[in-house]
């Protein structure tokens, strides 16, 4: 209940049974696009007979890479050379598209130190995609909100409102 008006909210996680895995050992997409650890989560309100969803999805960046563990604390990203990105990448925002519609893109990595390159190759394979139905916004999540200024989140928010209104 809020302001005395009283809703049912509902939260669903489905979780793909395709590319499970634990962290750093599952990274990437397969040939059919399935991203490692891939998760739906949708949002559902109820009130007064009328129901709204909002449906959000997460996985492991969508082209070919590995992280391999090591000694370290977090080992460095790999991405995989010998492979055409582009036809798993595709086949995901193919498949992401028809199932949910347009996509907002929201990645949170690192934009320098070792996942630097993550962020370009997810960039750039976006825009050489060149899909109206794809937008891509890249947010520096441990840059912006270090030393837990969480307020720094609004950044983000304002980022995307406009495409979140849509």
């Amino acid at each position: 209940s809020i302001n005395g008006k009283c809703f049912d909210w509902l939260l669903v996680s489905r979780r793909s049974c395709f590319r499970a895995g634990v962290r750093y050992y599952v990274r990437g997409i397969d040939s059919e696009g399935h991203a490692a650890n891939f998760v739906e989560t949708e949002q559902i309100v109820h009130y007064k007979g009328s129901k709204a969803s909002f449906v959000q999805t997460r996985g492991s960046i969508p082209f070919f890479w590995s992280q391999r563990p090591n000694l370290k604390y977090k080992p460095k990203p790999q991405i995989s050379k010998s492979v055409n990105h582009m036809d798993g990448f595709q086949r995901h925002f193919d498949s992401q598209i028809i199932s949910y519609g347009k996509q907002m893109i929201v990645n949170l990595v690192n934009q320098k130190g070792s996942e630097k390159p993550l962020e370009q190759t997810f960039a750039k394979m976006v825009n050489s995609m060149g899909n109206g139905m794809v937008r891509y916004v890249a947010f520096d999540f441990h840059k912006e909100c270090s030393r837990m200024r969480w307020d720094r989140l609004q950044i983000l928010m304002d980022q995307l409102a406009e495409q979140q209104d849509e």
